[in-house]
């Protein structure tokens, strides 16, 4: 799989050290949302390609209007964040319900387990409901300050979710699903697990630095992501490899989850990541994230779906919602909540391991 290349383009954050150029990246093909949108042939089969082999590409928000709303969101939604981590701990603390069987609100740095070895994780979260926001479920307590950026935050996740339906649909198509399929478990005013989260990771110690998110695959169906310094990195498949995602300037990475495993049968990829420090002298400045994660609804059960280009199965599926799936994943490695069972809270990571 080869990307594009990347010489025509503006490919460093002026206000943040460069990206190395001495480092290994992922290969994942750049693909054009105006294009998409346009139906175009071409395209649409790029996607699909990445879709399959890697589970992860790029996505150029720059030449469309839809793209543009949601960068400009973006923008303003990254300030939101920082001010957002400067809250007090203790101001910060009073919105973790993973106690209340709840992923939505704050999960404070260190509050949950990367790996068998006992070793935290290294960042803090923050997750804000999709049905919240769009008035299908009661109101989850928030900072003053989410409250005041609610409608800045609808129209984050509207022009987000629209992105994903479109995506669901090019798959719904090569995939040789009944018309909507895809979309039509995908709602955006359905119940379901869909949010946004903030994250920020601090700078680590110098002569300690590690994992801060250990390796998963995504909960759900797609995920889109806006950083700007690097950390993410993809296990290679078929290898053993960790290599760095670049962050490009006016592009999301676009990655499937665990849904798209089990709905094809593993034929599409919810492929292995993981968050390390960032590389270079970016490994001295604070990392933030903004990420818009979509799910099936709640009671969508995670099934193997009848496709004309989805393989037959082998074997007895295992019979699980949606919400089911997403619980137990976000909440299966919280150190407050009891004993960590790991492969309880594992997702698709062995189909992405075996392929």
């Amino acid at each position: 799989m080869q990307s594009r290349n990347l010489s025509d383009l503006k490919v460093d954050f002026p206000d943040l050290p460069p990206f190395p150029t001495d480092i290994p990246t992922a290969p994942l093909l750049r693909l054009s949302l105006g294009k998409l949108l346009a139906g175009k042939t071409t395209e649409i089969n790029r996607l699909f390609t990445a879709s399959v082999e890697i589970g992860f590409f790029y996505l150029d928000f720059q030449d469309c209007q839809l793209g543009s709303s949601a960068l400009e969101d973006a923008d303003k939604l990254f300030g939101v964040g920082k001010e957002l981590f400067e809250l007090s701990l203790e101001e910060k603390q009073k919105y973790d319900f993973s106690e209340q069987n709840s992923y939505f609100g704050y999960k404070g740095q260190g509050a949950a387990y990367v790996d068998k070895e006992g070793n935290l994780d290294r960042n803090e979260f923050y997750n804000i409901s999709k049905d919240d926001i769009f008035g299908l479920s009661d109101q989850i307590p928030a900072p003053e300050l989410l409250h005041r950026n609610r409608k800045l935050i609808e129209s984050f996740m509207r022009s987000s979710h629209s992105i994903v339906t479109l995506i669901l649909s090019i798959l719904n198509t090569k995939l040789g699903l009944p018309p909507n399929t895809l979309p039509n478990m995908h709602r955006q005013n359905a119940i379901s697990g869909d949010q946004v989260r903030w994250v920020k990771a601090p700078p680590q110690p110098i002569n300690d630095r590690r994992v801060a998110l250990g390796q998963h695959t995504d909960f759900g169906s797609v995920t889109v992501l806006f950083n700007r310094l690097g950390g993410l990195q993809v296990q290679m498949p078929g290898t053993d490899d960790w290599v760095y995602v670049r962050p490009l300037p006016g592009h999301a990475i676009i990655n499937l989850g665990d849904a798209m495993v089990k709905f094809s049968n593993g034929l599409l990829r919810s492929n292995i990541h993981r968050v390390i420090a960032p590389p270079g002298a970016q490994a001295e400045c604070t990392r933030y994230s903004l990420v818009y994660f979509a799910r099936p609804e709640d009671d969508v059960v995670l099934r193997r779906l009848e496709g004309n280009a989805i393989p037959p199965l082998e074997g007895v599926e295992e019979e699980v919602s949606s919400k089911q799936w997403i619980l137990r994943r976000a909440l299966g490695k919280r150190i407050n909540l009891g004993q960590v069972d790991f492969e309880k809270s594992a997702g698709t990571e062995e189909i992405s391991r075996r392929k």
